[in-house]
């Protein structure tokens, strides 16, 4: 698990940086397929794992790992065995 201390800074951080803020937990096995977001991600994964697979390419992040995506990325994504609980930031683009 990564430290409070950790996670403290990395909100304050998407705070700063216009982030909206988030903690999400998400079932185990669960499976998205092919989507986008309107807005910008960047988020912590703080237990459990997923796997985010973009222009066909997939990367596994885990407990202390950070992701980022852009707006309107086509992403699959695909979580672990076990429950995953991440913090995210959101950055709304206007259209």
């Amino acid at each position: 698990m990564h430290s409070v201390s950790n996670v403290d800074q990395f909100i304050a951080d998407l705070i700063r940086d216009g982030f909206e803020v988030q903690t999400r937990t998400i079932p185990a096995d669960t499976f998205n397929d092919s989507h986008a977001h309107p807005f910008e991600v960047r988020a912590l994964v703080i237990e459990g794992g997923l796997n985010l697979a973009c222009n066909g390419v997939g990367r596994d992040y885990a407990v202390g790992e950070i992701f980022t995506m852009a707006a309107g990325m086509p992403h699959v994504e695909r979580f672990g065995a076990a429950q995953t609980t991440y913090v995210v930031g959101r950055k709304q683009f206007a259209a």
